[in-house]
Formats: structure tokens, sequence, C-alpha cells
């Protein structure tokens, strides 16, 4: 049996940046990974492979460009499903190589392998090579997620797919059914619209994006209709068939039935667990696999932590590698700083939508006093040269001590325009920061100005 200080289950964000933590701590570490290549589902089917396919569909699509050049403003005509995966495969094979670089660099010893508990301390790794033990004096989990499943909704690998399957759909489809109203619906559904697919995205709650703020969603939903996406808000898909002809059909609650070429099963993500043998460790997961952890990513059994989208929301690649960094920290007694309330979101829609803070939901329902400055893409020049005449940056305030609340963006750039606003807020910044600031012209950055006096003139009118 061999012994380490520390092994880490799974190479993903969290998982890698766990044992990167602790090697640089001086500790021996074993990461245990079931995969033949590194990286996770964040690397190899989730994250890197949509946010890539994303990039390709703009840029091939010509479509930041088709409100200068015209409607029918194309890279290329015909684009292929081929088209897309090269670029996608390319961006993985780099990125798995830096994977293996950074913890060949750090000294952490790669386990090649599907771990199991056999106690609290030791685990039993199978591979291909047969069968070993490993122990640890402290263990962190961070085997993530696969796609959810559903009975009503048969996964047939063809024309019934997940969103792992995406990138093998052999033809990019002339229709397309979506369900689910989520991070990864709404970013599938935006980029097949934009190659011409006709989707219908059918979602069981009233509004799409529950958890970001309403304006920034109305205005991608309106974007969404603007590019022929049909939006069956309030709906339940109850089962699913094929046609004799090859075509899918979902049949809703309402009694409504809807065809399409395609049909992609987005609701919702389930915890990788089963192999991992919880019980023999004492730990016990949720209907949906998720793992119980308190404030410092420790479980109920004191030195085994759980971090990335193993435990749930808000399941962001980048808050899984702070989750990852500080656990490794608690665990060795090296904690760091670290702000769950300023954790930035992105969500790769097309327009873009990134935030950060309260909402204006939020803040009504807690009764705080709050002002709203606005700043249009449209109105700025940087916004004319890059095309996007539809992004919008809003500012929340607080209207007596001018203590910035929210920051949330829709539009091209938004996930990184957002982390202007986001060190500022970590800073204890206010809104007059951005009067006085000056940004590179011409900048999206300029937003925040803009926004900044929006906001001051609207308040200076009480």
């Amino acid at each position: 049996m061999r012994t380490y200080d520390v092994l880490v289950i799974g190479s993903g964000p969290a998982g890698q940046r766990a044992a990167i933590r602790a090697a640089k701590a001086g500790k021996r570490v074993g990461l245990i990974e079931k995969r033949e290549v590194l990286g996770g589902v964040c690397v190899n089917t989730g994250t890197i492979p949509s946010k890539t396919m994303r990039e390709a569909v703009l840029h091939l699509s010509g479509y930041n460009y088709q409100s200068i050049y015209g409607m029918s403003y194309r890279v290329k005509e015909k684009i292929t499903m081929a088209d897309l995966s090269f670029r996608v495969q390319h961006v993985i094979r780099t990125e798995i190589d830096v994977t293996n670089a950074q913890l060949s660099r750090n000294g952490v010893d790669v386990i090649t392998g599907t771990a199991a508990f056999l106690d609290p301390h030791r685990l039993e790794v199978a591979s291909s090579g047969g069968r070993k033990q490993y122990e640890a004096d402290i263990i962190i989990i961070a085997s993530g997620t696969k796609p959810a499943v559903s009975p009503k909704v048969p996964i047939n690998d063809r024309n019934i797919i997940n969103s792992d399957q995406v990138l093998d759909l052999p033809a990019i489809p002339k229709t397309m059914l979506v369900v689910g109203g989520g991070v990864i619906g709404v970013e599938y559904t935006c980029m097949f619209a934009t190659l011409g697919v006709r989707v219908i995205l059918i979602e069981r709650r009233p509004r799409l994006l529950e958890f970001a703020d309403a304006e920034m969603v109305e205005a991608l939903s309106y974007h969404l209709r603007d590019n022929r996406v049909t939006m069956r808000l309030n709906e339940e898909v109850v089962s699913v068939e094929e046609t004799a002809d090859g075509a899918v059909v979902a049949n809703l609650q309402s009694r409504k039935r809807i065809s399409g070429d395609v049909l992609l099963y987005a609701v919702g993500r389930q915890g990788n667990v089963e192999e991992l043998n919880l019980p023999a460790a004492g730990i016990e997961a949720d209907a949906r696999g998720r793992i119980a952890v308190d404030a410092e990513y420790r479980t109920k059994v004191p030195h085994i932590f759980a971090v990335g989208d193993v435990i749930g929301f808000p399941s962001l690649a980048s808050v899984s590698m702070e989750q990852g960094r500080m656990a490794a920290g608690y665990a060795l007694g090296l904690p760091g700083v670290s702000n769950p309330a300023l954790f930035p979101y992105g969500i790769y829609t097309i327009p873009e939508i990134s935030f950060i803070g309260k909402t204006e939901e939020q803040l009504t329902d807690e009764d705080v006093p709050y002002e709203v400055g606005v700043a249009y893409y449209r109105e700025i020049a940087r916004g004319q040269i890059r095309g996007d005449t539809t992004g919008r940056l809003k500012l929340i305030f607080h209207r007596e001590t001018k203590e910035i609340l929210g920051v949330h963006i829709i539009g091209e750039g938004a996930s990184e325009l957002l982390h202007i606003g986001q060190a500022v807020m970590t800073l204890g910044g206010t809104v007059e920061y951005f009067i006085d600031a000056v940004f590179n012209y011409p900048t999206l950055a300029e937003c925040y100005k803009a926004a900044a006096f929006n906001g001051l003139n609207r308040l200076s009118r009480l």
C-alpha cells in the first residue's frame, strides 16, 4: 500500500488546484483520475469544449459583424460539426498538456483509475492494470458531475442526447429541441440558433436563469426571440419518442406535442459519487449526488473534504478552482482569504451575461435603498467599433453610502469587463470611483463611467 499526505480524487479545476496547493506546501500528493486524460469534465466535455465551440460559432457565422456588414455576412457559408470540432479538439489537447505540465512541475503523482473508499483513510483504485490501495491523512473529493438522467427522456446517443454528446452529432440539425433553461441549455440554444438552427427551448419555470438579474435575462430573451428561438416556459416534458421518419417528439404536460430533428436534454447534473463507496468513509450524498460540506469544505468526517461541482451550486469552474485551493489550505492549516459574496458569474450565452453582487430583486426583498446607473454599448465608441450595439452595463449602488452592491452586464466581453467592477467592490469602492477614473478610449470600460454618471444624475434629481 502506498501512503500519501494528501490524496485528491478528480483532476478537474477543483482537484488540480487542491493538489498543487498541497504540493506547494511540501506535502506528498497523489491525484486520482478515472479518465486516461487529465482535466476532468471541465476540459474534456464541459466548460472548455462548450466555450471553444461558442467561439468557433461566433467566428464562422460572422455574428459579431452582421450589424455592420449585413445579416448575410458569414466567414464560412456551410458550417459543419467537423469545423466546430476541429477547433475544440485543438484547445482540449493544449489544456490537457498544460494540466500535465503543472502537476508534473509540482511533483504531484497522477494515478489513473477509479477510486473507491475502503475506510476513511484508505482508497482502492481499479484500472486496466489491476487494483491498488492507497492511504492518506487527508482526502479531497473533487469528482465532479455528469449530466442528469430522466426516465422521461431516453438518451440514445443519436438524436436524443445530453450536453456531453453535442460534439458527437454527425451534422448540424435543421431543428432542435432543448429541454432545460439553465446555464447549459441556454448556452447551447444560443450557439445553435446563431448557426441558423430553429430551436425550441422548453423550461418548466416561468423564466430562464432564475438566479440572474431579471433585466439581463429579459434582454437575452429578446435576443433569443429575435434569433427565431421559440421559448416554451412553464412547460414540462412528460415523455419523449422517436417517429418512424427519425424525428423526435416531446410530449408536454399541457398536452402539446413538439417535434425536432434532435433533442438536447440539459436539466441539471448529477454528482459523480456512485463508484466512490462513500458509506465506507462515513459520508453520504443526497439524491442528486451532492456532498454536504461546511464553510471550510470539510465533510462530516474531519479529514475528508469535498470541492467543486460535487458540492452543488454555483458549479462554476472559476469557483471550483478557488474551492480546491481553499480546501487544501484549510486541511493543512494554511487558510487564505476568500469571499464567496464576491465570486463573479459568467454565462456564455450569445450575447454573454456576467454579474457580481446582488440583483435588484434581492435588494428589494432585503429593503436595501439602492439606485441604478446604466450604460449602453451603442453609446460607447468601442461598442460601435465592435459591432455590438445591444450590450449594456448596470451598476447598482447604495443610495446613501454610494457603495457598489452589484454589477450586471450583457454583451460581448461581459465576463472580462466585469472584473473592473469586481476589483472596486472587493476594495470597498463607491460609485464615485468611476467618476474620477480615466479609462482608455475607446474601450468598453468607459461603460463604468457612463453608468456612474447616469446613476448619480438620477440620485441628484431625487
